[in-house]
């Protein structure tokens, strides 16, 4: 089993849910640049501010996050029939226009 990677397939510290997260705690982009210390600094105080912030139900948040990445992969009618089976409200009007309108 080879540990190399391709160009068609991604270096694991670039793939998965915690990529970003892995990168910004060590201060260093996917091409190996160091990230501003300012831009790090503002993202710092937005996540902080956000950390504070008072969220409204476990399942209204997974519904979000299920439509803003689940748009940028799969098909609106397909996600529309995903969630619906789920037991999820359907894409709303706005929803539709801002993630698959172009």
């Amino acid at each position: 089993m080879s540990t190399e990677t391709s160009a068609e397939s991604p270096s694991p510290s670039t793939t998965g849910a915690d990529a970003i997260d892995v990168a910004i705690s060590q201060g260093i982009d996917f091409d190996g640049s160091a990230i501003d210390p300012k831009k790090l600094d503002l993202y710092h105080k937005v996540m902080a501010i956000e950390a504070g912030r008072q969220r409204s139900g476990v399942t209204n948040t997974m519904r979000s996050r299920i439509v803003r990445i689940g748009a940028k992969h799969i098909a609106k009618d397909e996600l529309n029939h995903m969630l619906a089976d789920a037991g999820f409200n359907p894409l709303k009007d706005k929803e539709i226009a801002f993630y698959y309108s172009k």
